[in-house]
């Protein structure tokens, strides 16, 4: 019975990719310094997974900034704008593949960053490869070679990881009309199986295809594509051992068609869908067939302990069927999604050790991997039964402790009612009444919230976390940085402020840690996109608000000026996406307990004075069911969860709410339910595109556009914003319109901030004077 992991945490233990990604960025270190460091890191992760028993270790799921950028790299997938940068320049694949990602504006060059969105129903973010009609493919990188050989040097023969081809062209999109994309396959997959036949020559007799697609929902067209690519590949590659990974979600429809696929091992998520175990083994053609099972068992999402007991339960039913030799052990998906080591957490004032035990990071689950397989074998068993009866232990003491539940806050959940959904008066009437009260401009201008977080700034927090200065300097030091930070938006022209979250770690984070229910860790770091990386909290209890968590620094922004600035507050399907949420209840309950937590702050917001609050909900289509037939019960209750946080104030303060990376045209009913005076979304990569649905949905609240995007370092010009909003003017009524970044500002620094922030005001004023608006 062989155990394998599907893929590795990428940033180290110390975020050590991260530093050495920045520090290239900034020119600090050479080309030659990052791909050592991330040959280093690559080093130390294959030897982990040796260390802990690792029967098949992969190789090409480490990545600079993601895998799927990688892959269109490999297979020459780069766009018309980056051509200048190719033509002649084979030593500048680095430049290309980060201007891809983050944009490029130096040396006479000026080229856009591609568009960025989110990987399925999870926090991390992928390039979203850019495709046209006659789009070519051919060998550009040789990543997946070079890194099977690193790792072949060191007598380690991996097990190579490549997204799948049907996938890949999937996770797409079509860049002009009159194609679809996975009409472009037969031109992809000769380049494609030409990497598979080099990976086989090389040594490679195991390579895993990721086909997260085989878990959607699929047209009898796109199921046609898997059996006739697979086909292909099959007749290609007749001795290679291919194993095909599916994972977040049951095969459902497409079981069928994934079972005939001629691969030799198919990987299942047990944890996401645990019932089709029993789909597989009901099917008598697989049962009698040769192709092996590869139980997804151990959570590669979430950091709660494996309750070995239970998946002893799935392994030995598969074993009854299949026999030792067809089943394999693995986590559900890639350990991407999981901090890199629990052992780093030494602080027992932030993490408990009764909580910490209840706890595995992706190290432990290695072990917890190793462990289960182990556990199958009556040679080992007795010398293993000590770890059985620890882990047991372990998933009684958190099912039976007090420290979970909370009597006052289910008594609030089961007092809530209808009307504490709803807002006092349709919005019509509340925007006659706002745009009274609040007396803005047309095409009004503000931010989405944050502002560079300078090292001066994260040393200061860091200081007061540790104790080492009080809370009066601390007070007086963050209170400085608002008040430079609202003299800076006011010489800027920003008609709405904001405070700038300096005291802020953390979007979620932060209010977590004013939230009774949370635990946090040290360095429970995992990757969002590229070097950023985000610490989830942890919910391990009921919620409950403990007292005012922002009131104070909005209440001393808005003393600093006549200007209106916003309260800003995370909302609760956020807080509930970005953080390890409990599975000892349904995730609905939590929900509404975040929601309930951050109404009393709303409410608390608005009797301080502040006039408009922003209710950031970038992760609502992120909680989406990945089959359309689960998706109504999801947005009913986080529709509800918003509704719930934002509807205790009265028809005067103007509510808004942010969502980045999100496609909304299948959910913009539900968009609209949230009935959010104003929303502002992330547009500038893909040029206006996603108002689309938008426009034919006639949505009838005030929508603020992204006009610049932030995940790149490029500063973009007056006529460039200027041009954005005029697209967004032939989609949106110019009343309704708003001026705005993509998203926070927190990770940029000041000068471009400043640059790009001028720019924006300075197009949005020329577009008032040109439409005849007069400034109030």
């Amino acid at each position: 019975m062989l155990t394998h992991i599907l893929g590795y945490p990428r940033i180290g233990s110390k975020r050590e990719l991260k530093k050495a990604c920045e520090q290239y960025w900034s020119g600090k270190i050479s080309k030659e310094e990052l791909q050592s460091q991330a040959y280093q890191l690559r080093l130390e992760h294959w030897k982990i997974q040796q260390e802990n028993g690792i029967d098949l270790i992969p190789s090409n799921d480490f990545s600079l900034y993601d895998h799927v950028l990688d892959l269109s790299l490999t297979l020459g997938v780069i766009p018309q704008r980056y051509q200048a940068l190719v033509d002649g320049k084979s030593s500048k694949e680095l430049d290309i593949y980060f201007a891809m990602a983050r944009g490029y504006q130096k040396e006479g060059f000026d080229v856009v960053a591609c568009e960025m969105t989110k990987w399925f129903d999870t926090n991390y973010h992928y390039i979203v490869p850019e495709f046209t009609k006659n789009q070519q493919f051919y060998r550009f990188s040789n990543k997946p070679i070079q890194e099977f050989e690193e790792a072949k040097r060191l007598d380690i023969i991996t097990k190579p990881v490549l997204i799948g081809p049907v996938s890949y062209l999937l996770l797409g999109k079509e860049k002009e009309k009159g194609f679809n994309r996975l009409d472009l396959i037969q031109r992809l997959l000769p380049v494609y199986i030409e990497l598979l036949q080099e990976l086989e020559s090389r040594g490679a007799h195991t390579i895993q295809i990721d086909e997260p697609y085989l878990v959607m929902d699929l047209s009898a067209k796109e199921r046609a594509v898997f059996q006739e690519v697979y086909q292909q590949i099959r007749k290609a590659l007749p001795a290679l051992q291919i194993v095909l990974a599916t994972y977040f979600e049951c095969s459902g429809d497409n079981l069928s068609t994934t079972l005939s696929l001629p691969v030799d091992c198919l990987h299942v998520d047990l944890v996401r869908c645990p019932s089709q175990l029993g789909d597989i083994l009901d099917q008598e053609a697989f049962v009698n067939g040769t192709t092996k099972l590869s139980l997804g068992l151990v959570d590669g999402r979430n950091i709660w302990k494996n309750d070995f007991t239970n998946s002893l339960s799935f392994i030995e039913k598969a074993l009854s069927k299949l026999g030792e030799e067809r089943v394999w052990i693995a986590p559900s998906c890639s350990l991407l999604h999981t901090p890199y080591d629990l052992d780093l957490e030494k602080d027992e004032s932030v993490l408990t050790p009764t909580i910490k035990n209840w706890m595995a990071f992706a190290k432990q689950k290695l072990k917890e991997v190793r462990t289960l397989a182990d556990l199958t074998k009556p040679q080992l068993f007795s010398s293993l039964a000590s770890i059985l009866t620890e882990n047991q232990q372990a998933i009684e003491s958190r099912k039976s402790s007090t420290l979970i539940h909370r009597p006052t806050v289910k008594s609030q959940i089961q007092g809530i009612k209808n009307a504490d959904f709803e807002r006092e008066a349709p919005f019509a009437l509340r925007q006659s009444i706002q745009k009274e009260l609040l007396r803005l401009p047309l095409l009004p201008t503000t931010t989405i919230g944050s502002f560079p977080q300078t090292t001066e700034v994260r040393q200061l927090r860091a200081n007061y976390k540790k104790g080492l200065i009080s809370d009066e300097v601390y007070t007086q030091e963050v209170e400085t940085e608002i008040k430079k930070a609202i003299h800076w938006q006011e010489e800027l022209g920003l008609d709405v402020l904001v405070h700038g979250e300096f005291e802020r770690n953390d979007m979620v984070e932060y209010f977590g840690e004013l939230l009774s229910g949370y635990v946090f860790s040290q360095n429970g770091w995992v990757q969002s996109y590229g070097s950023r990386c985000v610490k989830p909290p942890i919910i391990f209890g009921d919620i409950e608000r403990k007292g005012d968590m922002t009131v104070r620094w909005t209440k001393y922004a808005q003393s600093q000026t006549s200007k209106i600035v916003k309260g800003m507050l995370t909302g609760p399907i956020t807080m509930l996406q970005w953080s390890f949420v409990r599975d000892d209840q349904p995730r609905r309950l939590t929900a509404f307990q975040l929601a309930l937590a951050i109404r009393e702050e709303v409410v608390a917001l608005e009797k301080a004075g502040i006039k408009i609050i922003q209710i950031d909900e970038p992760a609502i289509r992120e909680g989406l069911p990945l089959r359309k037939e689960n998706a109504p019960i999801y947005l009913d209750w986080a529709v509800k969860a918003f509704r719930l946080s934002a509807s205790g104030v009265s028809n005067r303060t103007q509510i808004h709410t942010h969502a980045c990376y999100s496609e909304f045209n299948d959910i913009i009913d539900s968009i609209a339910d949230l009935d959010a005076d104003v929303i502002t979304i992330e547009t500038s990569r893909s040029q206006m595109e996603l108002l689309d649905a938008f426009a034919e949905f006639k949505y009838p609240n005030e929508i603020g556009p992204g006009v610049y995007d932030i995940h790149s370092p490029r500063v973009p010009t007056v006529e460039e914003i200027t041009t954005l909003l005029e697209k967004a003017l032939t989609y949106i009524p110019l009343e309704n319109l708003w001026v705005n970044p993509d998203c926070g500002l927190k990770t940029r620094h000041w000068e471009e901030t400043e640059k790009a922030l001028k720019n924006m005001v300075g197009a949005a004023e020329a577009l008032r004077a040109e439409v005849g608006a007069t400034v109030k």
